[in-house]
């Protein structure tokens, strides 16, 4: 038997019940995501991208939300790394909000699309210049034979643009999940689990259930 075998815990932080629904599943997403930053979780808006690569494999990494509506949830990348070229391939993704340490996750499917340029670029000009700088530093995804190389890329790009704003590249920029389904999942007792998930429906309005753990 493996030793991880015995790895296990019960779970008892609380349930999910019909009355704690929301007839819009962002809502209570919202609800969620306020409560996992309120506990002070180490990375509240990790969320694990899975997407399959043009021969059908799949791949997962972690990325950071950076926004969310009814329209969906947002992310920026590289648009030359290796989940875009998956996307570009397969649009059909979903994601992963792991907040193990309020024994609570939530599972996204929808179809990720590229977002308009002045959108990304809004969000470009808000970030940290050592982030901005990254961006144009790193070929995201390609190889490369030593961290220095990658550092002195780093330097190369922050004296090239030593002076006035870092300008937006047009390789990088967002995606939008807009989502077909989403699953909330609360730990229980004795493995009893409550789970509801809200799908879709032709009308545009949003269906939900409990499904057995």
């Amino acid at each position: 038997m493996s030793k991880y075998a015995d790895q296990r815990r019960d779970y008892t932080m609380g349930g999910l019940s019909d009355e704690d629904l929301c007839t819009s599943p962002f809502d209570l997403f919202e609800r969620w995501m306020d409560q996992a930053v309120e506990a002070e979780l180490a990375d509240p808006t990790a969320m694990a991208l899975s997407t399959i690569d043009a021969e059908g494999r799949p791949w997962q990494r972690l990325v950071l939300l950076k926004g969310f509506s009814a329209d969906g949830f947002v992310f920026y990348t590289n648009y030359g790394s290796e989940k875009a070229d998956a996307i570009s391939n397969e649009p059909r993704v979903s994601l992963l909000f792991p907040w193990n340490e309020l024994e609570r996750q939530v599972i996204v499917g929808g179809r990720a699309e590229k977002m308009g340029a002045a959108e990304s670029a809004a969000y470009f000009l808000s970030r940290p210049k050592e982030s901005q700088l990254a961006a144009w530093a790193s070929r995201q995804s390609r190889p490369i034979s030593s961290k220095s190389l990658l550092e002195r890329a780093f330097d190369d790009v922050k004296t090239k643009f030593a002076s006035g704003e870092i300008p937006i590249p047009d390789f990088w920029g967002g995606y939008r999940v807009v989502p077909e389904r989403i699953e909330f999942w609360q730990g229980g007792a004795h493995r009893m689990h409550d789970r509801y998930r809200y799908t879709l429906a032709d009308d545009g309005g949003w269906l939900r259930g409990r499904l057995q753990p």
